[in-house]
C-alpha cells in the first residue's frame, strides 16, 4: 500500500494540472414490461429463387448454337408490315420470342427481310414448314434458318465491298434479285443499258454473304436515274424480273 501511494503522489507532482476523479459503478435498474414498446412479431420469408443474369461482352459470341436453330431468316415481306404484325402472323405457328424487321438507315424504309427469334427449336421448324412459300400482302415470303456466321476474311471481304460502294443523291433501288446476282453482275447489267454507273452493291443478310434479294445502283446524274428506271424496270436479270425505282 506505501508503494501505490507513493506512485499517486509521484503522477501528481508531475501532472498537477489534472484531477483524478473516480465514479461509482452504475447501478442498472431492470426495465419494466411498461418501458418497451408494443411487441414486433417477426414472419419468417422463404429464400426467393436464384434469378439467373447473364452478361454480354465484346468477346461473347453473337449467338449460341441454341439460338442458332431458333432464329429464323424472313424474307420478301411487303414494306407495310413491321415487327409487330411479323410477330403475329408468326405466333400462329410457333412461340415466338424475338421479330424484328430490319429497315435501311438512310431511307428508314423497310429491307423486306426480317429475323424472328422462336422459342424452340421445334417452334422453328415449324414456322418453316407452315410459312415458307405462303405470301403475304401478295408477296412470296422466304422463311429459313439463318445461316452460320461468316469467318472472319469473308466478312472483311464484304466490309470492303460496303466501304467501296460510292453512295450519291442520284441512285436506285433494285428490288427482287436473284440470289446469285453480285455487285459486279449489277454493275454490268446496269452499265449495258447506257447509263454511267458510279457504283453498285447487293445488301447481304447481316452476318452471312447471302443476298437479301435487294441492292443498290448510284449514277452521275439524275437523267441516269430516269434512263435505268426506264429500261430496267420489270427487265429479267439472273431469271428473275427484277423493280427498279428511286432510292
Amino acid at each position: 500500500m506505501a508503494a501505490i501511494s507513493s506512485l499517486f503522489s509521484q503522477t501528481l507532482l508531475h501532472h498537477p494540472t489534472k484531477t483524478l476523479t473516480l465514479h461509482s459503478k452504475p447501478s442498472i435498474q431492470p426495465l419494466k414490461p411498461s418501458h418497451f414498446p408494443n411487441p414486433v412479431t417477426f414472419k419468417a420469408i422463404k429464400p426467393k429463387r436464384p434469378i439467373a443474369v447473364s452478361a454480354v461482352t465484346a468477346e461473347a459470341p453473337v449467338a449460341t448454337s441454341d439460338v442458332v436453330a431458333r432464329r429464323l431468316y424472313v424474307g420478301n415481306i411487303p414494306r407495310t408490315v413491321d415487327s409487330a404484325e411479323l410477330a403475329r402472323i408468326v405466333e400462329e405457328h410457333g412461340a415466338v420470342e424475338k421479330a424484328e424487321v430490319m429497315y435501311d438507315k438512310y431511307s428508314g424504309r423497310s429491307r423486306r427481310f426480317a429475323f424472328v427469334t422462336m422459342k424452340t427449336a421445334e417452334d422453328a421448324n415449324a414456322a418453316i414448314e407452315k410459312l415458307n412459300g405462303t405470301e403475304i400482302g401478295g408477296r412470296e415470303i422466304k422463311v429459313n434458318i439463318t445461316e452460320k456466321p461468316l469467318l472472319t476474311l469473308d466478312m472483311s471481304l464484304l466490309q470492303a465491298e460496303e466501304s467501296q460502294f460510292i453512295d450519291s443523291p442520284h441512285k436506285v433501288y433494285v428490288g427482287n434479285l436473284a440470289r446469285t446476282v453480285t455487285t459486279d453482275t449489277l454493275t454490268q447489267f446496269f452499265s449495258e443499258k447506257g447509263g454511267k454507273v458510279l457504283s453498285a452493291k447487293v445488301s447481304r443478310v447481316p452476318g452471312t454473304s447471302k443476298s437479301s434479294g435487294f441492292g443498290f445502283v448510284s449514277f452521275s446524274s439524275e437523267e441516269d436515274v430516269e434512263a435505268a428506271i426506264s429500261s430496267c424496270n420489270n427487265a429479267f436479270l439472273g431469271g428473275q424480273r427484277i423493280r427498279v425505282n428511286k432510292a
